[in-house]
């Protein structure tokens, strides 16, 4: 029982540590999964394209999760977005060509 729970650890990080690295990365790591285990067969492209698509999908989901927090902590930080400082920039564009117009 010890070996299982002891397998489902390393399994759980392993996966974790694949969300966390980059595409390319992963890629790689797939090509030496096929040459260290011979995975040329049928079987084993299916195993590795099912679990390549649910790295993908975890990858994925920590980015939502990520950008979420940034965007979050920014509003809390009352930071200013660069699209906020753009409508700025517009707006202060309009007002002046505005009152440049009614001067004239």
């Amino acid at each position: 029982m010890a070996d299982l729970v002891d397998l489902f650890k390393k399994t759980m990080l392993t996966g974790v540590g694949l969300a966390l690295k980059g595409k390319d990365e992963i890629e790689e790591l797939f090509k030496e999964f096929e040459e260290k285990l011979n995975l040329k067969d049928e079987e084993g492209h299916s195993f590795l394209a099912e679990f390549k698509s649910k790295i993908d999908e975890t990858q994925d989901k920590l980015e939502q999760r990520v950008e979420k927090a940034v965007k979050e902590f920014m509003k809390k930080a009352d930071l200013v977005t660069g699209a906020e400082l753009n409508a700025l920039k517009k707006e202060i564009r309009e007002l002046k060509k505005a009152i440049s117009d009614s001067s004239d």
